[in-house]
């Protein structure tokens, strides 16, 4: 697996320093004196209030570091990547944020955690400094007991104590609200991988078919290793394991938490998965998805709840200072507007020509054949999904086959460019749907199609020998209009197709790819309308 990273052991101190020089840790500072120490505070610090701190080891961006800010935490104590950080570090901390007003220490049940913090506050209480400790053990995938490892529902500790803190609230009262919090989550998380600490030769615990329920943020096994199915499915899987914990009645805060490598787009479909859960009816407010106590590059997320009590509910809407932390939402419906009087895709009453049928019936069959190849050729020079955007069009065409004006080859060709229009992704469904609508608006198709390859060619930049769809496709409508044979209007897009193997070029994605990588290697689009006009040849 590659990785940004230069050695194991530097990894942490170095990104640690990143986020002091970052946007996000313009407010922050650290302790200095010591290579292995390493604590981040906030700068505005003045020990008028209750001190909160936390930490634990690395590799859970952005917890805990991300979450030093006022509102939140007041330090976070941090290990080397999934270690405890030691007592000297953890003390030196208390003893840098604690006044008369006193230190709580937000601690996750790990054996290592809780006895260098404990240790550490048992000095700092000699040294005559009033300090608490809280345990978080959320998640309860192993059961509610002593054993409840400490997960994601962390976070939602540090912001509620933290509110409590920053309102002036006494130790005593911070540590007390804090404490509820902790006995009232809920956790569990969900995997298709497990994650590397660095490590260039770990092998994956999980094989392709297989995600993992309840696994811990270091990558412990789970409970139960389960079938990799759907989105839905396995959202399910996650939410009845969760609920299952849960008091039959009462209402919940829930937090979605992406844990590591989730890319946006899935986060989000995973929260709109979890609205047709069960748990989901019972929830009246979200936080997330975002990504609060992560595990390196695990492929997973994980789902936490609180009740939905005012004063959890006070202290996690209140203003926070950290970036990393997501906010508070009402789940609610989500908001919608109608849309605006449209166009209808079909003006004109459907009509019958066969052979006009037997062609863009076998035309759209050929592109959708044609998928992978073209999407593995884009993938080469692209982003991977000509073949889709292309296939895609065709199945839009050919569900909507039955509604075409096809004895009329220039209202069929207006209604594709209609269809097209709404329909088809990507800029070639947009430049295709561009010449349809043109050369249906001229007494002449033929004609009509040369207009619309100028437009196509004014909106989209491209010109003949920018190694584009257009070194096919111009050709072609050249030797449409001479009144050449579908035969040789194929050979002329198939000379222009193979032609883009050695054009340099010029527009679309592939002008941001080096020469030597695109050599011999046809346009996908081009190679698109080639098959479309080949296949058409032949169907005559």
């Amino acid at each position: 697996m590659k990785r940004f990273f230069n050695k194991r052991d530097t990894i942490v101190a170095e990104g640690l320093e990143g986020l002091l020089r970052s946007s996000y840790g313009a407010k922050l500072c650290r302790l200095t004196g010591a290579d292995d120490i390493h604590v981040i505070l906030r700068k505005d610090w003045s020990k008028d209030r209750v001190a909160v701190l936390s930490g634990g080891g690395s590799g859970h961006e952005p917890a805990h570091a991300g979450f030093v800010g006022k509102g939140m935490l007041t330090g976070a104590v941090c290990g080397q990547l999934f270690a405890s950080p030691g007592v000297d570090a953890i003390l030196a901390a208390i003893r840098s944020v604690t006044g008369e007003a006193g230190c709580l220490l937000i601690v996750k049940n790990y054996t290592g955690d809780r006895l260098n913090f404990g240790i550490a506050a048992e000095q700092a209480k000699a040294l005559g400094l009033d300090v608490e400790v809280v345990i978080i053990g959320d998640d309860i995938a192993l059961g509610r007991n002593s054993k409840a490892r400490g997960i994601a529902g962390t976070v939602l500790v540090h912001k509620i104590a933290g509110a409590a803190a920053e309102s002036g609230k006494s130790l005593v009262e911070v540590a007390a609200l804090a404490r509820k919090a902790a006995a009232s989550l809920s956790s569990i998380g969900l995997a298709l991988s497990d994650c590397s600490v660095y490590n260039p030769e770990q092998e994956p615990r999980l094989r392709d078919d297989e995600a993992e329920l309840g696994l811990g943020i270091h990558g412990e096994a789970g409970i139960e290793r389960i079938p990799l199915t759907g989105l839905d499915a396995l959202m399910t899987r996650a939410a009845e394991k969760l609920e299952a914990s849960l008091p039959r009645e009462g209402r919940f805060i829930v937090l979605l938490n992406m844990l590591g490598s989730v890319p946006p787009l899935e986060a989000y479909a995973l929260l709109d998965g979890f609205s047709r859960t069960a748990l989901a009816a019972r929830t009246d407010w979200i936080i997330g998805p975002a990504p609060v106590m992560t595990a390196l590059d695990m492929n997973g997320f994980s789902l936490t709840t609180l009740p939905s009590e005012p004063a959890f509910l006070d202290a996690l809407s209140s203003d926070a200072e950290p970036r990393a932390w997501p906010g508070l939402a009402p789940y609610a419906p989500i908001a919608t507007l109608p849309l605006p009087p449209m166009t209808d895709t079909f003006l004109d009453t459907p009509s019958e020509n066969t052979m006009l049928r037997r062609l863009i019936v076998t035309g759209a069959e050929a592109l959708i054949a044609s998928e992978a190849r073209l999407n593995a050729l884009d993938a080469k020079c692209g982003d991977g999904d000509a073949g889709s955007t292309f296939a895609e069009s065709s199945r839009v065409v050919l569900k909507s086959i039955d509604s075409l004006p096809l004895a009329s080859p220039q209202k069929v060709l207006s209604t594709l460019g209609r269809l097209l229009a709404r329909h088809s992704g990507g800029s070639s469904g947009v430049l295709l749907s561009i010449l349809a609508t043109t050369a249906g608006n001229e007494p002449s198709w033929r004609q009509g199609l040369q207009k619309g390859a100028a437009r196509m060619q004014g909106y989209g930049g491209a010109r003949a020998g920018d190694r584009t769809m257009l070194d096919a496709l111009l050709p072609a409508i050249e030797a449409l209009e001479a009144g050449s044979s579908l035969h040789e209007v194929a050979q002329a897009s198939r000379a222009g197709a193979d032609a883009t193997r050695s054009m340099k070029a010029r527009a679309g994605r592939a002008s941001y790819i080096p020469d030597e990588q695109l050599k011999d290697i046809p346009d996908p689009g081009a190679e698109a309308i080639a098959v479309l006009f080949e296949t058409l040849a032949k169907a005559l």
